[in-house]
């Protein structure tokens, strides 16, 4: 699916600005759109006054900006293993915040892409450390609690710096002291939630994926908030798609039928995550009568493509870009104090800081899929 102009524009101006200049056919490539598109987004940059246009390149107006790592601790030339799920869309944007801020500290991220099997992440790794990366960035699928637990013992004997990107393992397991960035998804429910609360909305469904940290992350937090909630009447959670349960061996099951779904349980409003199921349930809706959101209001959960339907879904979007430029500058920080810099083993240099456990709270972008209870 397309990706929406302001978007593509604020990437260009990301990798503009952390490189300093970049021709229009390289950033045509890596945006995997036409040259003409990139020139006509370059010339619009450039007439805001964001960027400066030259023959066949873009430079940007602000100096380069290099303060992730402290000049004594030169990581130039340095290669970061980043491993990711195949077809996974939610974590490109995170691949993205990750590349600006690695290539702005002058290093290399060599990326590999897990196929969609039980450790598959594993001889990944090991790929990218035997061809020299100095540590590691790693969003693995972890489609059950029980493939994530199985990945325990061999990343936390890595031996070079490693950040996890959203995800968070179990407490108490042994890769709890290991540094990890993600979103507060229990945050994103909530505002989902309180967004639908305050259109009168009583009776909600979750239609959720089952197949991702994230996934669970997205159901516990609904079963709670609603569950706890002294507005909400009735709640229930269903999967949103057959593909998208933990444990694919199981016999298939028909699709959801959200419209009989919501008529079962007289709700007038869904939270739909991912983004590509709930376009796919918006259109099954209309399909079957049910007008949004005059007759039911929707929320997605993700924000990669909900703008994109032909009924702009409002959606909870986590900071995708964020997580992963916030999950590089930790791992710099790491690596900069193994490249043994003056400070590094002092009790006040980077060696001696705590393992961060970060969380960045999602947003909400409102865009008129949601509206109050219809009349009885």
């Amino acid at each position: 699916m397309r990706e929406p102009v302001d978007r593509r524009r604020q990437r260009i101006l990301a990798v503009v600005r952390a490189r300093g200049a970049a021709r229009v056919t390289d950033l045509a490539a890596e945006l995997r759109v036409s040259v003409v598109t990139v020139r006509r987004d370059v010339e619009e940059l450039a007439r805001g006054g964001k960027l400066v246009r030259g023959h066949g390149v873009a430079r940007s107006v602000v100096p380069v900006q290099r303060a992730a790592v402290p000049a004594h601790r030169t990581l130039d030339g340095h290669t970061v293993g980043l491993v990711v799920p195949e077809r996974h869309s939610y974590l490109s944007e995170t691949l993205h915040g990750s590349r600006t801020v690695l290539e702005a500290a002058g290093m290399r991220m060599s990326l590999h892409i897990a196929p969609q099997a039980a450790g598959a992440e594993r001889p990944m790794v090991e790929d990218a450390l035997a061809a020299g990366a100095s540590g590691v960035l790693i969003a693995p699928r972890w489609r059950s609690a029980a493939s994530e637990e199985a990945d325990y013992g061999w990343l936390a004997e890595l031996g070079v710096p490693t950040v996890l990107m959203e995800r968070r393992p179990r407490p108490g397991s042994l890769l709890h002291p290991l540094d990890s960035v993600c979103s507060d998804h229990w945050y994103g429910v909530h505002l989902a939630l309180d967004h639908l609360v305050s259109f009168g909305h009583r009776r909600i469904v979750l239609a959720a994926r089952n197949d991702s940290p994230t996934a669970r992350a997205v159901r516990a937090a609904f079963a709670e908030i609603a569950s706890g909630h002294p507005a909400i009447e009735d709640w229930s959670v269903a999967l949103s798609s057959p593909d998208a349960a933990a444990d694919l061996s199981l016999s298939p099951q028909a699709p959801l039928d959200l419209a009989a779904l919501l008529r079962e349980r007289r709700a007038s409003a869904v939270l739909l995550h991912g983004d590509v199921d709930a376009l796919i349930h918006v259109q099954r809706l209309v399909g079957a009568g049910v007008r949004v959101p005059e007759d039911c209001s929707v929320v997605a959960y993700d924000d990669v493509v909900a703008a994109l339907g032909s009924i702009p879904l409002t959606a909870v979007a986590p900071p995708k870009t964020r997580v992963g430029a916030v999950a590089a500058e930790l791992l710099l920080q790491r690596l900069g104090a193994a490249s043994g810099g003056p400070d590094a083993g002092s009790p006040e240099g980077p060696a001696a800081e705590p393992v961060r456990r970060v969380e960045l709270l999602p947003s909400l972008m409102v865009r008129g899929s949601a509206g109050p209870v219809p009349a009885a």
